[in-house]
């Protein structure tokens, strides 16, 4: 049997830790790796035009399956490329490795062509960044980056110098346990205690709820049922905790929208249930807070804090909610149902005036249309920018869909990558990347991945012909717009000179069968919608602090908009409030 090389021991590592596939760009340092992998039947390379689509589409496939993903980059300028996509996958906890090839090891330090310093490149964005430098080194080195981005949820990095992936693997290496999965974590009996002495005291409690609150739906719903608390959510939380919820008053932040603001600032105690929630303008610094975090340092960051509680929040609902006493009092439950109801009955006036008769056509008609067209357990993919309004506010969860987007590094030219991963995952399943003209135009040269490998990937196109979050932050600071107008072509034309199915869509009354067509279509396709630019979104509560130093900045100029099927989930929560 012939003798593994370094690459190949490297490749069967990252197989029995349950990686199916590597990302990436081809170069010269990473041919022993690739050479690796056309021979290993156990893991594919995905070729990708682009390295940060491939750190994209790893962190999309990780969020997705919640298992190690993996992407790759050859040295200096390759890898170098993947830094964005991973900062994203870092920020959203989303366990990938990276491998970082790296220039000939006897040249490191010295100005090689293309000479980088991986290992130091990427601390920032990773729980892990080494530099591999000896075939003897390599197994253990790469289970420890394994296991910092499993256990630790993020990204660890692995540079390897194409040379030494060439060299022998040492005979007898030890093929240690690999760790592919995350422990739960219950909280201290002590905090558990005085957090229960805290809700049975507090009169008004209301639950606010991140994304940590995933796997934790029936606990929250128990939870919030037994104490008559109104459930809020971050945008990253709407995917979780949204759906079946009697007791859901909304969305906080400058996507926001019904009565979370009002909920959160008008309880006695504010409990906070996973989530790192940024803008704390939105926030109350008059009302009790406890916070319930599995990342002991996200507690007590965003505001002050009256108790932190370590554990995961499915865990430690568990522990509590047998012990908390019954509330009975409806009372600020059903006053904010009631403000929820009446917040979204107030902006949905604009959207069903006439709406399907405007052109260009409204963004918010095509996101209403797309969530009743799209499939019940689709995944979206939304581009940072406009995408992220309509997506927060149309897209409808259900306990089966999936939103993923760059909601913590907000980078734009998200959406087609990470739709990329999320397609590989499941070939079967619907994948619809909500992508912006600004945003789609950045890494357009991967709509060519779609093609090349067959992905059933839709791309709904928002083409407004403008970067206009940004032209939202200049008109809020009172700068003209300058700078912010694309000129494009037809991008269904685009797509059909790609190979794939396109239609260009700018009446309203064509775009329900446009939709339909694209979704039928068993390939790749792309809906190319010409759209409003002038529309704009507004949040419940704004302020100039609230707005300082973020894109939605412009919420302080009107909208027409609306918020699409929950206005019809809010009517159905307010018809359960008891009547005297």
């Amino acid at each position: 049997m012939a003798k593994q090389n370094v690459a190949e021991q490297f490749v069967d590592i990252l197989a029995r830790a349950g990686v199916k596939r590597l990302y990436g760009v081809v170069g010269d340092s990473l041919n022993p790796v690739v050479d690796a992998i056309r021979r290993n039947s156990a893991i594919d390379w995905i070729q990708v035009r682009h390295e940060e689509t491939a750190a994209f589409a790893a962190g999309a496939e990780a969020q997705i399956t919640g298992k190690l993903a993996a992407c790759a980059g050859s040295c200096g300028p390759g890898n170098l490329h993947l830094i964005n996509g991973l900062y994203d996958a870092h920020r959203s906890m989303a366990p990938v490795l990276a491998l970082a090839s790296h220039i000939p090891s006897g040249e490191i330090g010295l100005g090689y062509f293309q000479e980088t310093h991986p290992d130091r490149l990427f601390q920032e964005c990773s729980h892990y960044s080494e530099l591999i430098s000896s075939p003897k080194q390599m197994p253990r080195l790469l289970q420890t980056a394994i296991q910092h981005a499993v256990g630790r949820s993020g990204v660890s990095v692995v540079a390897l110098p194409g040379d030494v992936a060439d060299r022998p693997a040492p005979e007898k290496a030890v093929e240690t346990a690999l760790v592919t999965s995350r422990p739960t974590v219950r909280p201290g009996d002590a905090e558990i205690d005085r957090l229960v002495e805290m809700i049975d005291r507090a009169d008004r409690v209301t639950l606010f709820c991140g994304s940590g609150t995933a796997g934790a739906h029936a606990e929250v719903m128990e939870f919030a049922g037994k104490i008559k608390s109104p459930v809020g959510h971050a945008l990253r939380g709407k995917e979780w905790i949204q759906y079946d919820n009697p007791y859901d008053v909304g969305m906080s932040g400058l996507l926001g929208y019904g009565a979370a603001y009002e909920a959160t600032h008008e309880c006695d105690l504010l409990i906070l249930l996973g989530t790192d929630f940024p803008y704390t303008a939105f926030l109350p610094d008059d009302v009790m807070i406890a916070q319930v975090d599995v990342r002991p340092e996200n507690l007590g960051r965003r505001s002050k804090l009256d108790l932190a509680v370590w554990g995961d929040v499915r865990e430690t609902l568990r522990c509590l909610t047998p012990r908390v006493r019954t509330k009975d009092d409806r009372r600020f439950l059903d006053k904010m149902l009631k403000k929820h109801a009446d917040a979204l009955e107030g902006v949905v006036k604009a959207y069903t005036r006439k709406v399907d008769k405007h052109v260009p056509i409204h963004p918010e008609y095509v996101a209403s249309v797309l969530d009743e067209v799209a499939d019940e357990d689709a995944v979206f993919t939304v581009d940072t920018g406009m995408c992220n309004v309509w997506a927060a506010r149309y897209i409808s969860p259900n306990g089966r869909r999936r939103v993923i987007g760059s909601f913590s590094h907000g980078s734009m030219a998200n959406a087609l990558p990470m739709a990329i991963g999320a397609q590989f995952t499941d070939r079967g399943r619907q994948v619809v990347s909500m992508s912006g003209d600004g945003g789609f135009t950045m890494l357009m040269g991967d709509f060519l991945t779609l093609v090349q490998h067959d992905l059933p990937v839709k791309v709904v196109l928002f083409d407004n012909s403008a970067l206009s979050m940004v032209e939202l932050e200049m008109l809020v600071a009172g700068l003209p717009s300058y700078g912010t107008t694309n000129s494009n072509p037809d991008f269904a034309e685009v797509a059909r000179a790609c190979g794939a199915f396109g239609v260009r869509v700018e009446k309203p009354r064509h775009l329900a069968g446009a939709l339909r067509d694209a979704f039928k279509h068993k390939g790749p396709a792309l809906v190319d919608i010409v759209t409003d630019p002038n529309a704009l979104s507004i949040p419940p509560k704004i302020s100039a602090e609230m707005v300082t130093g973020f894109a939605l900045s412009a919420s302080k100029i009107v909208l027409d908009g609306g918020v699409g099927r929950m206005l019809q989930m809010a009517r159905s929560n307010l018809r359960n409030v008891p009547r005297p």
